[in-house]
């Protein structure tokens, strides 16, 4: 039977794609095999081809097995987006092991966390994070901690610069070896291992940890072939990219399951030049579209709301950019339809999660893209909407329930989390625990999700609609809605804002705005104005964090409930 959403493809975008029939190092394989010669990374001036790129995967691979990594050995780092990063990669994955991407923010409690739970064996880190590292390493049990610098990737004279300044603003750097410490630039001394990659499609790649904003992170655990599934989606679903063409910004981080899929994975199948960034400044991105040109840009909300607000983006030549990419968290059409018409450039939008390696559907490309939907299934996705209190009874086209997906890009299970894992997957469906409707073409659209939902007088107000009617605002450049508790309605909605530049809007404005657009129950009670909002290194808004500092302001300034107006 042929899936609603089919007739809506792409011309030319197939309903299914091949069982992966080979492990994830393969793409690195063919890609130097293809284009040697074709700029793989560049990284503040510095560029390895795709030759030296493999080159340097197999010197560390070979460095690796001599410190006695083996398959299924778990290999954590903690790295930003970097060569060294995705060497690393590369190198874990070839030998079979199991990477174990860590967030470089994180504080010690939370790499112990992931270290102890992963059984990781050996940890690859940046110099500037050796205080933390010193740290958990007297609580974990670790063989070996290599150790490298962003200096290690950079060119001459930046490569001798770097470090004074990091000194100069009080940021470690340096490494003196010692048992069980080595410089990772050490390791790539090492001859190159002469053998084909070690892993088959179905065994573990990847233990990546949930983005842990809703409470403690679990292990999605990750094949080759889920990996290697969602870089056969993309590719199916983008045929008129450009082989050994391209040229991308890969800012997104690869510890997040979207950057790595994304930003390096997909990519590499495609023997993509990617300019690596390590985090975002809007100046040194700003430089580099335009040094760059890229032709494909991923991105996150936050960063297309970051460069629509930029003075400088008009006076940039977007001509040979063709296509952006937005995921990670829901994209506002106000900000969609603002970068569009100053760039000339299609923004996509799709939807994913950790589990799902992550990309489960988007937004055709030369097809219709309905306001607010993340699109249609990826080929070989199955997708529908069950009931939200039961999760038995699959709901019709315009009906909100809890979306479900199956398909060859879902995790196995939960590391070592049996009753986590029954409870995310029922007979081979993925439950996202996202609130979402499909109307009568097949195009799917996120609510919320199923804990953010607020429940005002026993009514449902869904976060997202409300955000959706406050970026309509002129005067708003970022929202973000949640619920917080009242005597009287049980919950009521407060709305951050951060404002534009310039005159800042009362709340009595905002008020005033949104009671022609919104149901009285739907509209904020509290409104705050914020220079920032508190975000994830990915840049997804941390609506956990803001609602726990207003219960602590409410409980401050009134321990007692209020009476009802």
């Amino acid at each position: 039977m042929v899936p609603l959403w089919a007739k809506h493809y792409d011309p030319g975008v197939p309903l299914t794609v091949s069982p992966a029939d080979r492990s994830v190092p393969w793409l690195l394989v063919d890609a130097a095999r293809n284009r040697p010669n074709t700029p793989a990374l560049v990284f503040f001036g510095k560029t390895t081809t795709y030759r030296s790129f493999r080159e340097q995967v197999l010197r560390l691979s070979r460095a690796l097995r001599e410190l006695g990594v083996a398959k299924g050995d778990r290999v954590a780092t903690l790295l930003p987006n970097s060569p060294q990063l995705a060497v690393t990669y590369h190198a874990v994955l070839n030998l079979g092991a199991v990477a174990v991407l860590m967030n470089p923010l994180f504080s010690p409690k939370e790499i112990a966390f992931q270290l102890q739970d992963s059984e990781s064996s050996l940890l690859v880190a940046l110099d500037h994070l050796m205080p933390k590292v010193e740290e958990v390493a007297r609580e974990v049990s670790l063989r070996e901690i290599i150790v490298t610098g962003l200096a290690d990737a950079l060119p001459w004279p930046l490569s001798w610069i770097y470090p004074l300044k990091a000194r100069w603003q009080g940021l470690p750097t340096g490494f003196t070896p010692g048992p069980g410490r080595r410089r990772y630039r050490d390791l790539l001394k090492a001859a190159p291992l002469d053998e084909p990659p070690v892993p088959e499609p179905h065994d573990m790649a990847l233990l990546q940890y949930t983005g842990g904003t809703t409470g403690t992170p679990k292990a999605a655990v990750l094949t080759h072939a889920n990996l290697m599934a969602n870089v056969a989606q993309c590719n199916a679903w983008l045929p008129m990219v450009r082989y050994g063409a391209e040229r991308m910004i890969g800012l997104i981080p690869y510890f997040h399951v979207f950057g790595l899929t994304v930003c390096l994975n997909w990519p590499l199948s495609q023997a993509v030049s990617i300019l690596v960034l390590p985090k975002f400044d809007i100046k040194v991105f700003l430089k580099a579209l335009r040094k760059y040109r890229p032709t494909v840009l991923p991105g996150v909300p936050t960063l297309f709301v970051a460069l629509i607000n930029h003075p400088e983006l008009p006076s940039i030549d977007f001509s040979e950019l063709w296509l952006c990419i937005s995921g990670s968290a829901p994209l506002p059409q106000e900000v969609r339809d603002r970068f569009e018409a100053l760039t000339n450039c299609t923004i996509v939008e799709g939807y994913g999660l950790t589990e799902a390696s992550p990309a489960t559907h988007f937004n055709p490309l030369r097809s219709a893209r309905p306001p607010g939907s993340i699109g249609l299934p990826f080929p070989s996705t199955a997708a529908k909407i069950m009931d939200g209190e039961t999760g038995e009874r699959e709901l019709p086209p315009g009906e909100v329930g809890e979306l479900v997906i199956q398909g060859p890009q879902v995790m196995q299970e939960y590391w070592r989390r049996p009753e986590d894992t029954v409870l995310t997957m029922r007979d081979g469906w993925l439950f996202t625990g996202d609130l979402a409707y499909m109307d009568e073409n097949g195009y799917f659209y996120i609510v919320d999700r199923k804990k953010d939902m607020i429940i005002n007088s026993g009514f449902k107000v869904f976060p997202r609609e409300v955000e959706e009617v406050l970026y309509q605002h002129p005067q708003v450049q970022e929202a973000v809605v949640f619920g917080v508790p009242d005597a009287y309605r049980g919950e009521v909605v407060k709305a951050v804002i951060v404002p534009r530049p310039g005159d800042r809007p009362l709340p009595e404005e905002i008020k005033e705005f949104l009671k022609p657009r919104l149901a009285e129950y739907k509209q904020p009670r509290y409104i705050e104005f914020r220079d920032e909002l508190p975000k994830t290194f990915v840049g997804k808004v941390l609506r956990r964090v803001l609602r726990e500092e207003t219960m602590i302001q409410l409980q401050a300034a009134s321990p007692a409930a209020p009476p009802p107006p």
